[in-house]
């Protein structure tokens, strides 16, 4: 029999950073994952807990006020050479990161984490036996009907939102248009610790530029033309609960400076007011743009961005999860048709081809004309939009052995990127154009096949 670990041979994991929410995520994730977290939220205090409290690792973030993760890193050399130190960056210091590992760092983590990557490196500075799957599997908090996740990618999103909504951390949801950003949204605030306060949603790209910053932040009366009574904003009424930012790559750039403030003190000032305004709301964001190329055209804040994505999740295109169609299929039938689901084999080789760009939006409103015109009966391939009958031609039917092979030649393309971008998960998903999650999910079944896909 294995004995269980006790409070002595827990290892203690030291977390250094100046983010309160980034803290709160990392010691919601360790305290998950089996370790004993302590917390600093600068170098100095960090280097007084090391002094006092015998710890087995320490994860610092590089950019800091004051002692920079980098300083605390050489003085924490001096009186412990051996300790491993995991540092956490954006990417704009990753060459500073880089250099930081001749001073002794064990490795560094790019922002935003990955925390199956953080976990694997955690285990392995610590001496801790790998599992199957990384990130420990715990049973669901119970998903609501309009939730439909059979597929392993959204399984094992859904858990990394159980998992990161009980923290404080910010988060940034982003996928394609009609993914379903929002909904995974109203996961994170249901699943939260702040369930009972209020959820309140903004969809930046939907608000004239002139009327967003009173929309955020209130207005004074007579402010300007129009504001006849004080108002307060989404960020006030939001106090104690969370507020969502749908679109937020639509925001100018002088709104991004203030919102950048509001991510770091709290604080805000309404239209027309001298008086600054504090906030206690949890920020979600959601984007279907590419955030990081918006950064090199200038046209996103790169601070903001890194305090928004203190952890980013990516939902995958129905594409990428097939699986789920059968089960979504019958659900939007249900609830346009009020009858169980009846489609006819050549239907439903339609639905799992088409390639459904608009995604789950495209697909309710392709069920949603379906069970209209076909009164709650049998649904036939004349009820089904023409871009999706587009697809009831049959396609060639590949053998095993065919199948067999197309299967080793993504296993040959993975392992090999992964390889050549020495396990860097972000570029390795980037360059194989599919999302990280997914990648991170063919890495855990390579690894329980046998395949090396750690460094």
């Amino acid at each position: 029999m294995i004995p269980l670990p006790t409070e002595a041979t827990v290892p203690r994991i030291l977390l250094v950073d100046d983010d309160e929410g980034q803290r709160s995520l990392l010691q919601t994730f360790l305290v998950r994952s089996g370790f004993k977290p302590l917390v600093a939220d600068s170098g100095p205090a960090a280097l007084q807990i090391l002094r006092s409290t015998p710890v087995s690792m320490m994860i610092s973030d590089v950019r800091m006020p004051g002692m920079s993760g980098l300083e605390a890193l050489r003085q924490a050399r001096q009186s412990h050479p051996h300790l491993p130190v995991l540092l956490v960056t954006a990417y704009a210091d990753i060459r500073e990161a880089v250099g930081a590992m001749q001073d002794g760092a064990l490795n560094y983590l790019a922002k935003p984490i990955d925390l199956d990557e953080l976990l694997h490196t955690i285990r392995h500075a610590t001496g801790q036996p790998e599992t199957g799957t990384l990130i420990a599997e715990e049973p669901l908090p119970p998903l609501p009907e309009s939730v439909v996740a059979h597929s392993p990618l959204m399984r094992a999103l859904l858990r990394d939102v159980a998992l990161i909504a009980r923290s404080e951390s910010r988060v940034l949801i982003t996928g394609e248009s009609g993914v379903g950003k929002e909904v995974l949204a109203d996961l994170m605030h249901a699943w939260s610790p702040r369930t009972n306060g209020p959820l309140v949603k903004v969809n930046c790209a939907a608000i004239p530029e002139s009327l967003l910053e009173s929309e955020l932040f209130g207005h004074e009366k007579g402010s300007f033309t129009g504001a006849h009574q004080q108002r307060a904003g989404c960020f006030e009424q939001a106090h104690g609960g969370t507020i969502f930012l749908d679109e937020i790559s639509e925001m100018t750039p002088q709104l991004q400076a203030k919102l950048l403030r509001v991510t770091q003190e709290g604080r805000f000032r309404r239209v027309g007011s001298t008086r600054e305004q504090q906030t206690d709301a949890r920020i979600l964001a959601a984007t279907n743009r590419n955030l990081e190329g918006l950064i090199k055209e200038g046209r996103f804040r790169e601070d903001l961005f890194y305090r928004l994505a203190v952890v980013e999740l990516n939902i995958p295109a129905l594409r990428e999860r097939r699986e789920d169609i059968p089960a979504l299929a019958a659900h939007f039938f249900a609830l346009f048709g009020g009858d169980k689901a009846r489609f006819t084999p050549t239907v439903t080789a339609c639905l799992q081809r088409y390639a459904w760009p608009g995604n789950i939006r495209e697909f309710r409103n392709a069920m949603e004309r379906a069970a209209l015109l076909s009164r709650g009966g049998v649904i036939l391939p004349e009820h089904l939009p023409a871009r999706v009958r587009g697809s009831e031609e049959p396609g060639p039917v590949l053998s095993h052995t065919e199948l067999q092979r197309m299967e080793e030649i993504e296993r040959e393309a993975i392992l090999q990127t992964l390889r050549r971008l020495r396990f860097n998960r972000t570029e390795t998903a980037r360059t194989l154009g599919i999302s990280r999650r997914a990648l991170t999910y063919k890495l855990q079944r390579l690894r329980e096949l046998g395949f090396p896909v750690d460094p």
